[in-house]
């Protein structure tokens, strides 16, 4: 295991470890230094790990998903699937990662709002749909490439607040949501040029992203 493959690990340990205090403490020290307890870590080594404290450790709860996620994915036989049922098959194994830490979730995502969240917004949402696209089989470059994405993201983000609500069995509602959602992603290829152009002010922020990744 490489350095950087064993501080990840070491920041996945110790979140993982402080997710069940999020419930009481919130994203907080205080929630960290319990999870640090928990797991036997001397209470320094969370600075290293996260040095913004309770912050960094919600928006670190969103990489740690999509990696999830994607080894959810890799047991699933994805190109038996249409390419519609694919991302859908990819957001609900996302959410059943995030299932037991609803709450967790909900907290973060208002940590999002403020001045460092926000900041960092962009980046988490465009990486999730990108892990998801490519998980997906997505080939697409130029336009399609970064419309995919934006389109994947204002249908994903509605249903992350859908799911934190819903109540139904096994988040039926959420998914029947999701499919009403992606119907309007899949509808790309049969844009008019018309639209296109009017759709690709939403694509400025994902380019920049992509070009900042490479």
């Amino acid at each position: 295991m490489t350095a950087n493959a064993e501080f990840v690990a070491a920041k996945d340990r110790l979140l993982e470890a402080t997710l069940p205090n999020v419930l009481f403490d919130g994203w907080s020290l205080a929630g960290l230094k319990a999870g640090a307890l928990a797991i036997d870590l001397p209470e320094a080594q969370i600075a290293v790990l996260f040095p913004d404290g309770g912050t960094e450790a919600a928006l670190w709860l969103d990489d740690w998903a999509d990696r999830q996620m994607l080894d959810a994915l890799d047991a699933i036989d994805l190109k038996a699937l249409k390419v519609r049922e694919r991302v859908a098959t990819a957001v609900k194994a996302r959410l059943a990662v995030l299932g037991p830490h609803r709450e967790a979730v909900r907290r973060a995502i208002s940590l999002k709002a403020s001045p460092w969240g926000a900041a960092k917004a962009a980046e988490i949402v465009y990486r999730t749909v990108d892990a998801i696209w490519y998980a997906a089989g997505d080939t697409a470059t130029d336009f399609n490439f970064y419309t995919k994405r934006a389109l994947l993201a204002a249908a994903y983000g509605p249903t992350v607040l859908y799911w934190l609500n819903d109540s139904s069995e096994g988040s039926s509602d959420t998914f029947a949501f999701l499919d009403r959602r992606l119907g309007d992603v899949m509808q790309i290829p049969k844009l008019t040029d018309g639209v296109k152009r009017a759709v690709k002010h939403l694509t400025g922020p994902f380019e920049f992203l992509r070009q900042a990744r490479r």
